[in-house]
């Protein structure tokens, strides 16, 4: 999951992201509209996280110009303003929720999975193939029902190649799902990433394998 935050508090910013990277979602960081701006050009992100109060505007200019555009990703508002006025504002204007500081994390993280739950997102909540089956919502890989445990990076890599089981993925393609923009990433980093959970996969008899086209991408099939 791709996640864009945009807060110009820098240790809320990095709190709120240390956070989330540990639930398995890649943070993209913007501290002005104009960043995210660019960014939601640049991206394509399965939910935003947006102060209101930002150095060059208030956040629902983004929202309102997104929801202009037809852009309908969800979009959750965090903001100290939490009078029922600045609510009901910040909804009419195209928000899908609205989060109040401070705030709980769990209760943030429980608002988000409801925001990928709604009909406007059109993903699966578990997506199959071979033996194995994701559970998008929980974060969660099962064999035969038996849970895999995989680090966040390796379980991000799966996502990306089996919600296109079948079909190449370019590298660019799993970069971009896996890592951050401001990532500091070694250049055999994604391989690396690869590499281990293709023998987790392998060890586990879980009915797929990974293909490689060097310098192209990986290819996730099933084999039973």
């Amino acid at each position: 999951m791709r996640i864009l935050l945009v807060e110009d508090e820098p240790e809320m910013a990095q709190a709120l992201r240390a956070a989330l990277r540990r639930h398995d979602m890649v943070i993209d960081l913007a501290a002005s509209l104009l960043e995210a701006g660019d960014l939601v050009a640049a991206k394509s992100h399965d939910a935003i996280l947006i102060d209101r109060q930002l150095p060059d505007g208030d956040g629902l200019t983004l929202v309102r110009s997104l929801r202009a555009a037809n852009n309908m990703t969800p979009v959750l508002v965090l903001t100290a303003r939490g009078e029922t006025a600045d609510k009901v504002d910040g909804l009419d204007k195209g928000a899908d929720d609205y989060l109040a500081k401070p705030f709980d994390f769990e209760e943030l993280l429980a608002r988000l999975r409801a925001l990928m739950r709604r009909p406007i997102s059109m993903r699966p909540q578990i997506i199959r193939a071979g033996h194995l089956a994701l559970d998008l919502g929980h974060r969660e890989v099962s064999i035969r029902d038996a849970p895999l445990i995989l680090p966040r990076r390796e379980l991000l890599v799966l996502e990306a190649l089996m919600r296109r089981t079948g079909r190449m993925v370019q590298r660019a393609s799993l970069m971009e799902a896996v890592f951050g923009i401001d990532d500091e990433i070694q250049s055999n980093a994604l391989d690396t990433h690869v590499s281990r959970l293709r023998r987790k996969l392998s060890a586990a008899d879980s009915g797929v394998a990974i293909d490689g086209v060097r310098g192209v991408g990986y290819v996730l099939r099933e084999t039973a």
